[in-house]
């Protein structure tokens, strides 16, 4: 399979985006991807497969320009709790300023469907976190008797449900500027 072109990726992306963020995940289709982004059918059709395939690929792609921000951002933070609010912050300042991307992962795209694909894992930042959340249990910031995964979860669903009200109420206020409240 041929790589597609600068330019053609560019233009899937932003139809994928515009399209998935602001469509009910099971009316949106590669038809009408192809046509936003003037691209044929088969070509989407021949790179992706599917339009599951096709969403999760630029959500993968998106979710890694977020975890190399958040590794950029944690150089030479040796402060634990400092590290820890960092990552949150960014978290809530990526999706403010990627509201579509926020709208797809956690309002329109089917999270069964997207769990039972590779992408969903997102093994290098989910890494990253559960290894700066075992350091503070380690140093005793956090507590040693919640398994990490646990606290992983609970930060994560404050992002997610902050990020859904967010939206709900009109995104009338900074979401990053929520940060220091919600820590």
């Amino acid at each position: 399979m041929t790589a597609l072109r600068p330019d053609v990726h560019a233009r899937l992306e932003k139809a994928v985006l515009e399209i998935f963020s602001e469509s009910d995940f099971h009316k949106a289709n590669i038809r009408d991807v192809a046509q936003k982004a003037g691209v044929s059918f088969t070509t989407i059709y021949k790179h992706y497969g599917s339009k599951e395939r096709l969403v999760f690929a630029f959500v993968d792609v998106w979710m890694g320009k977020l975890t190399d921000r958040i590794v950029d951002h944690l150089q030479g933070i040796e402060d634990l709790k400092e590290k820890l609010r960092k990552v949150f912050w960014l978290q809530l300042d990526y999706y403010e300023r990627h509201p579509g991307l926020g709208r797809i992962i956690f309002m329109t795209l089917p999270m069964q469907t997207w769990m039972a694909d590779r992408t969903f894992r997102q093994k290098r930042m989910i890494n990253l976190y559960l290894e700066v959340l075992k350091k503070g249990q380690n140093e005793g910031i956090l507590n040693a008797n919640v398994r990490a995964g646990i606290l992983l979860d609970f930060m994560l669903g404050t992002v997610q449900r902050s990020f859904v009200m967010w939206v709900s109420r009109g995104q009338k206020e900074s979401l990053s500027g929520q940060t220091q409240v919600l820590f």
